[in-house]
């Protein structure tokens, strides 16, 4: 079912990750529009005066909105300093499916750069799995179907 049908007197529903950043949503953003491919909107703080953005602040990432080839949602934003941030704990952005060419290629580019907690490899249940955190600290877990290959076969 496609994620935007809507069957009539059904309201539609929505779960999606909101990451939060300090001052890196904008190369964040695009660095996941790179990962995962897709649209990618980004709003600044600068015109919402009532928002009591120190001036230095005004291109900070208010909100930014990827979606995906496949319609998947990912958003973001900057944390302003006037705010408290805490870097994400306790909490990884799951990726997984049964196209193994795709989740090896977006497992490839989130640990490029990133520091691998557990190796993409065929875990005791079959399928593959894998733990990486992002240069910008955000977990991921990257999850290929048991039966799945990277010829895409059950």
């Amino acid at each position: 079912m496609p994620l935007s049908a809507r069957f009539e007197g059904e309201a539609v529903l929505r779960l999606n990750p909101y990451l939060s950043f300090r001052a890196q949503a904008r190369e964040a953003m695009e660095f996941y529009q790179s990962v995962f491919g897709g649209e990618l909107t980004i709003s600044t703080f600068e015109g919402f005066d009532d928002m009591d953005i120190a001036p230095d602040e005004q291109q900070l990432v208010m909100h930014a909105h990827l979606t995906t080839p496949e319609g998947l949602v990912l958003m973001g934003s900057d944390t302003p300093s006037t705010m408290p941030y805490e870097s994400p704990k306790g909490i990884s952005v799951s990726f997984s499916g049964d196209d193994g060419r795709r989740l090896d290629d977006v497992w490839a580019k989130l640990s490029a750069d990133g520091t691998v907690t557990l190796p993409y490899e065929t875990p005791p249940w079959g399928g593959k799995f894998g733990m990486v955190t992002d240069r910008f600290g955000i977990d991921w877990m990257v999850a290929a179907d048991a039966g799945v290959g990277p010829d895409r076969t059950l």
